[in-house]
């Protein structure tokens, strides 16, 4: 009829693991109009979000009982295990948002436990750290059943503004998430490499850094130019020659040497380079290292 409102319904998510992920999540959803519950081993970490409004949850039963939506922010599997098997008569009905890092196997194990006992798993892989949940620009992979995804999109949505659901299979977004590190923790250790270089040289780390911006940013060319001949099997020595590169990389440990800093990282780059030589590629591009870290050492 004119003139009546028709109620909205109500949204709501319990949010288990307070850590600075945990809390930010949990943040979010009070800034988005959300009832929140919280459960916490260490129940003062939940102070702020009380005090904002959140309620806290005697034990982790009373969290699941609370809301369909419930969002995992925890170290590992293992923790979500230890934290959920004493409650598990209370998961069935419940839609369990992963966010907690582990490999795609374990999620995929984690989804079947969950089936058993009446809940369903979606698993996310959160890429920015706890600054970056809430805004729009940040983005989650997530892979599960993409019904629940898309019934639940707009919770997701609070969390980070991109939602990328990945397929059925719960272990893809565990997988993207791996991959981003991959490449996430030996990009900054190559940094943390190059400022120990430029200290022992009397360099700062403001010094080397618009040469380091530069050298990153030029990393997408490469990956662009590089991925379609990898997918294709081409690794022809018509742009580059891995013979070179490992000369090249071999002045780079020896640099460090000369400087009296640490060789580790820098010496296991030379011997990729040299296992790629013994197995006959010296000609070829560099790129036929992939080809090696394909298959285990063993």
């Amino acid at each position: 009829m004119p003139g009546i409102s028709t109620p909205q319904p109500r949204r709501s998510v319990t949010v288990i693991g307070l850590g600075p992920m945990g809390q930010a999540m949990a943040g979010a959803f009070l800034d988005s109009g959300y009832d929140v519950t919280v459960w916490n081993r260490t129940a003062s970490r939940a102070d702020d979000l009380v005090a904002r409004g959140a309620v806290l949850a005697p034990d982790v039963e009373k969290a699941l009982a609370a809301n369909e939506l419930v969002v995992l922010s925890l170290t590992d599997y293992d923790a979500v295990y230890a934290t959920l098997t004493p409650a598990e008569t209370a998961l069935t009905g419940r839609v369990l948002v992963n966010l907690s890092s582990d490999t795609p196997e374990k999620a995929r194990a984690a989804a079947r436990w969950a089936a058993e006992r009446g809940a369903v798993q979606l698993t996310g892989g959160v890429t920015v750290p706890p600054s970056g949940i809430g805004k729009a620009e940040s983005s989650t992979f997530y892979s599960g059943p993409r019904e629940v995804f898309d019934r639940h999109r707009t919770a997701l949505e609070v969390i980070t503004g991109r939602a990328d659901h990945q397929g059925e299979d719960p272990g893809l977004a565990a997988l993207m998430y791996q991959i981003g590190m991959v490449m996430f923790w030996t990009s900054m250790l190559s940094f943390w490499q190059a400022v120990a270089l430029a200290d022992a040289n009397g360099l700062k780390a403001a010094d080397i850094l618009p040469h380091a911006v530069e050298t990153a940013h030029s990393l997408p060319g490469f990956f662009s130019f590089y991925a379609e001949r990898v997918d294709a099997g081409v690794h022809t020595g018509d742009v580059d020659r891995l013979a070179m590169g490992t000369a090249s990389v071999e002045h780079v440990l020896h640099t460090h040497a000369d400087a009296g800093v640490g060789t580790a990282l820098p010496a296991a780059v030379v011997k990729l380079f040299r296992r790629g030589m013994d197995a006959g590629h010296a000609a070829d591009s560099f790129s036929s290292l992939v080809e090696l870290l394909k298959k285990s050492e063993a």
